[in-house]
């Protein structure tokens, strides 16, 4: 059984530490990974605002360099601590790191990814192109 208010705090936690100097709209993201850790993320605004990093690539990061795996349940929260839905670029972040499968607080309960990024592309769409591509070398 998930801890979803642990999980919940964890993300309002973490949004504390935002560096939000432009928009002041602090998120905090929380999940586990499938072989029980915790990870975390903020959003690190930037002067150019194309290249700020949004809480879940900061989770992501930390997937990976804490020795990689699979989401399997996570949470976004503002600066209030409100569930809030992560943007459409974090939802293809998370569908890559967790699948169809990886289970989503959202403000409208727990969803299935599959349910947050309906028919999603991903690293299968690639290998059927790699496999059917008669002009490949």
């Amino acid at each position: 059984m998930v801890d979803w208010d642990s999980l919940r705090q964890a993300a309002t936690e973490i949004a504390a530490r935002a560096y939000a100097p432009y928009s002041g709209f602090r998120v905090g993201a929380a999940a586990l990974a499938d072989d029980g850790r915790r990870l975390v993320g903020c959003n690190v605004e930037n002067a150019a605002y194309g290249v700020t990093l949004c809480a879940e690539c900061g989770l992501v990061s930390q997937l990976h360099a804490t020795g990689g795996g699979r989401l399997t349940h996570f949470v976004c929260v503002n600066g209030e601590g409100a569930v809030i839905m992560p943007c459409g670029r974090c939802r293809q972040l998370l569908w890559e790191n967790g699948g169809a499968a990886l289970e989503v607080l959202t403000p409208q309960g727990v969803l299935p990814m599959d349910a947050v990024l309906p028919q999603a592309f991903g690293p299968d769409d690639l290998e059927r192109v790699a496999t059917t591509d008669t002009n490949a070398p």
